[in-house]
């Protein structure tokens, strides 16, 4: 309300505020770093050319020994994309740098400012280019995968989204991610199995995304057309296909897939360990008999 309707007084409110952010109450530094983290989100800021000094104030904040401080500057800094779209790009090196370094918070057991850093970077990163993301691309991308299998679903939802995202900046070089994209494959379609709806639609979107990188037309094609968040999908019929296509194109993946789905037969949601079953099934079925070879049936056995 007091952006759309007190703009002029604004920049006193801040000018007083700011100094309160090194206040050595707690309760002092959470409530205003939470008011000018939410005048980000507003393009008052810019009208009033507010931007740079409110980012050097959240920035500072990095290091706070209150965990919900550093929760929301990180939400402040994300709400740039939001409030200033066109200054994220001129931003953009300092913002990402404290993206990871929320990412990477060892004060952190509940990883709940990683969650905000996630959910942050997954905004600022559609205004930013190539070039400007490609540095911390793998970095970022090996961080947030133990989160796919996180119990907490935001944790889980957010890292998925945030993957996909980050997978059409490693199109155009892809032996930078194309790895962790087949790394994080089985992961991604047996997690469309999830029990949480939201982290089902997050796999979707992420396996569109990653679909180009996939070096397997068959396979980006599928993934467009049966993964769409609207549309129901016949899990059993779709992994059959996906089986099909991974051994045309990927034999050499075979024993890699199979360790991986292997893993979840230890998993704690019962959908999960079946669709691990059910995927490993299928990818024996369609190996030839040279690959059938390879297949480990002590493994297998010894795994149910």
């Amino acid at each position: 309300a007091m952006a759309e309707l007190c703009g002029p007084r604004i920049p006193w409110i801040v000018q007083s505020l700011i100094p309160v952010l090194g206040s050595v109450f707690e309760c002092q530094r959470v409530t205003s770093t939470a008011f000018l983290a939410e005048l980000l989100n507003h393009h008052v800021v810019n009208d009033l050319i507010l931007l740079e000094p409110l980012l050097d104030a959240l920035m500072a904040l990095e290091k706070d020994s209150s965990l919900l401080v550093r929760i929301l500057a990180i939400r402040g800094l994300g709400n740039v994309a939001s409030g200033s779209p066109e200054k994220v790009r001129q931003h953009g090196a300092q913002l990402l740098a404290s993206m990871v370094g929320g990412l990477d918070d060892k004060d952190d057991p509940n990883n709940l400012v990683a969650l905000e850093s996630m959910r942050s970077l997954s905004k600022l990163l559609d205004h930013l280019e190539e070039q400007e993301v490609r540095s911390l691309l793998l970095h970022v991308a090996i961080r947030i995968r133990p989160f796919f299998d996180s119990e907490h679903s935001d944790l889980r939802r957010c890292s998925i989204v945030l993957f996909g995202n980050l997978s059409r900046f490693g199109r155009r070089d892809s032996e930078v991610f194309s790895e962790q994209i087949l790394n994080g494959l089985v992961t991604l379609l047996l997690h469309l199995q999830d029990p949480c709806p939201d982290v089902v639609k997050a796999c979707k979107f992420a396996l569109r995304m990653c679909g180009p990188s996939v070096g397997c037309e068959e396979l980006r094609e599928m993934f467009g057309n049966h993964l769409r968040e609207d549309m129901g999908l016949h899990y059993g019929e779709f992994i059959n296909d996906v089986c099909k296509f991974l051994m045309r194109s990927h034999p050499s993946l075979l024993n890699r897939l199979i360790s991986t789905n292997l893993f979840y037969f230890k998993s704690s949601w019962r959908e999960l360990r079946a669709a691990a079953a059910m995927f490993i099934g299928f990818l024996v079925l369609h190996v030839d008999e040279e690959q059938g070879q390879q297949v480990d049936l002590d493994e297998l056995i010894s795994g149910e």
